[in-house]
């Protein structure tokens, strides 16, 4: 079903962008419109709802605030999915010098291309992110904003980048209480796609003009 945000909802949009493949990567989509995210999306079995967002937990929260402030939201989709493990991952700029260190090493993490065992399903209660989905020879990639619930099948080959200053929450569901656990393929696609920072910066510019 299609994501639907109020038209005096002044939050960023979400954004798909859909590149080849190839040495030189072309720029075969870039959209903001929800039908055609959603649509284009659904081809490849990957789907996007939309959530209300809470706006007192954009910046955010304790795991337990966060769970239950959703309680109902993540209820429906632990009974629909069948998920057995939900938490809550967030980084956020906090001042330290160690921050730096700390944010650079949870980018690294997840930056190359690699696969789970699990669906990887994830809300973002504030802050943003990128999933590239590699498919088929293209690249979907999806700028997730705060109300984004995106739900990618197992096995599908992807990545994520959180930026370089990564400020985000998000809740996590799992089949399993292992968590987050990546199959890395040693594809080396990740480092010819633009990455989050250069994205958003473009989003940035095209608004702005």
């Amino acid at each position: 079903m299609p994501f639907h945000v109020e038209e005096a909802d002044n939050r960023l949009m979400t954004q798909l962008t859909v590149y080849t493949d190839a040495e030189n990567p072309e720029t075969l989509l870039e959209t903001e419109d929800a039908e055609d995210i959603t649509a284009t999306l659904k081809e490849i079995d990957v789907r996007l709802r939309q959530w209300e967002v809470i706006e007192a937990l954009t910046s955010g929260g304790s795991q337990e605030e966060i769970l239950a402030a959703y309680r109902e939201e993540v209820a429906r989709v632990v009974a629909e999915e069948g998920y057995t493990f939900v938490d809550v991952a967030q980084l956020h700029p906090d001042g330290t010098p160690e921050w730096a260190e700390k944010a650079r090493g949870a980018r690294e993490k997840f930056l190359n291309e690699h696969t789970h065992d699990d669906d990887e399903v994830r809300f973002f209660v504030g802050g943003s992110g990128i999933f590239y989905l590699h498919v088929s020879g293209k690249v979907y990639a999806v700028l997730c904003e705060p109300g984004d619930l995106l739900s990618v099948p197992k096995n599908t080959t992807h990545w994520f980048d959180m930026g370089t200053r990564p400020d985000f929450t998000a809740i996590r569901f799992f089949h399993d209480d292992d968590g987050w656990v990546g199959d890395f393929t040693g594809d080396p696609v990740s480092s010819r796609i633009p990455d989050y920072d250069s994205t958003v910066a473009r989003r940035a510019a095209r608004h702005q003009g």
